[in-house]
């Protein structure tokens, strides 16, 4: 009997390649395994093209629920956004992979894990930290930093894999290199690679439409949420999958959620990619919404850095960590009272409020209206200024009298 690999499987060429190489060069029984975030289409074909490839078994894990519900609903509340601009789409996808790949490791009795990741980029980092952190035993193959891996460009592979009896729809032309689950798609390569090159949006959008494409009339959308979770979309109670599933049909549409972003990768480099996250800029934008009625001005201030903390640790993969699992604990913690209602226009890349409310707002229009009122009294801004900007006025005091005795 073989020792079995696990290897991570998304159908594309590079993993359909690894598969004949993990066999001549490692002598292991090939197990195809293919972690569904919400791919949709990208999981066509395949089950045959694994089995051509030589792969003993090939799972298709539908993970996309898990995915929402543990992983996306956790940074949506923490507002959790790397960099001020990426919303985490693949960085928040690669722990529930891992965590997958590592269930049926354990399943099938494998002795290893092979992920097809490069060594320029994050994903090695996250599949790995996250791999080590669920099943420390388990040998670790990055084909990609092997040194036993020699193909170095798409016209290598398709070679190799024709060499070794694999003929396959793939072709040697240039392409963006994606990723794509349900909360986003990413674009790297071509004219992207230059940060000069204007991205050629017709050419490279799949969820949605530039804002200039978009329609000439806005759309007005209402959400609600429950303790800090998103449920219904217009007046429809949904499971958050669908919700964002909902979402980015209405944001694609409306050219909403389209990031163009220079980031600097964990490895130390910096990287540019456009980002297509059209209902996820939705449901972040609208749950931020919603707790600046409800949250007091001491916690939002630390949740914010918290939420900017969380993108930090989630983005370079320690997903599996105790400072994840405290960070997260507070979030939680101040989702409690973060239910209501939100509605907003969309309208040619823009969501535009039109309104919020909640049974826990802390806005009180009795004090916040020009009106004198009994819970305030304009008079005692007075008393609070004075001692608010106390050190203010005697730093001044003290280096005016500095500049005297000069």
């Amino acid at each position: 009997m073989k020792d079995k690999v696990i290897l991570a499987y998304s159908g594309g060429l590079d993993t359909t390649a690894i598969i004949p190489w993990l066999q001549e060069n490692y002598d292991y029984e090939v197990i195809c395994c293919c972690i569904d975030c919400g791919q949709e289409s990208e999981l066509d074909g395949l089950e045959e093209r694994a089995k051509a490839s030589g792969a003993a078994k090939l799972y298709i894990e539908d993970v996309t629920d898990e995915f929402c519900d543990e992983y996306i609903v956790p940074c949506v509340q923490g507002n959790a956004i790397y960099e001020n601009k990426y919303l985490l789409g693949t960085s928040m996808a690669r722990p529930v992979i891992a965590k997958r790949l590592v269930e049926i490791a354990r399943k099938e009795g494998a002795v290893a894990i092979c992920h097809g990741a490069t060594g320029k980029g994050n994903d090695q980092i996250r599949f790995e930290l996250g791999i080590k952190a669920l099943a420390p035993d388990l040998k670790i193959i990055a084909a990609w930093r092997d040194e036993k891996w020699t193909l170095d460009s798409r016209e290598s592979e398709i070679a190799y894999c024709e060499a070794h009896g694999i003929h396959l729809p793939f072709s040697a032309d240039n392409s963006y290199s994606r990723d794509r689950n349900l909360w986003h798609i990413s674009h790297e390569g071509l004219e992207l690679e230059d940060p000069a090159n204007e991205p050629n949006y017709d050419h490279l959008l799949v969820l949605g439409v530039s804002p200039e494409k978009a329609p000439d009339g806005g759309e007005y959308v209402t959400m609600t949420f429950e303790a800090g979770v998103p449920k219904s979309v217009n007046g429809k109670e949904m499971k958050v999958s669908d919700i964002i599933r909902t979402l980015n049909k209405l944001g694609g549409k409306h050219g909403v959620g389209i990031v163009d972003i220079v980031e600097n990768r964990v490895v130390g480099m910096k990287s540019r990619g456009v980002y297509e996250t059209p209902g996820g800029t939705i449901l972040m934008e609208a749950h931020q919404q919603l707790e600046e009625l409800i949250l007091d001005r001491d916690t939002y201030e630390v949740k914010k850095e918290m939420g900017n903390k969380l993108a930090q640790i989630v983005y370079e993969g320690k997903w599996f960590s105790p400072l994840r699992e405290a960070v997260v604990a507070f979030i939680e913690s101040t989702q409690k009272y973060v239910t209501g209602e939100v509605k907003f226009k969309l309208y040619k890349g823009n969501i535009i409020k039109a309104g919020t409310k909640s049974p826990y707002s802390l806005y009180d229009e009795d004090i916040a209206s020009f009106t004198t009122g009994d819970l305030y009294d304009h008079k005692d801004a007075s008393g609070f200024i004075n001692l608010f900007g106390l050190s203010t006025k005697v730093r001044a005091m003290k280096m005016a009298q500095i500049a005297k005795e000069k």
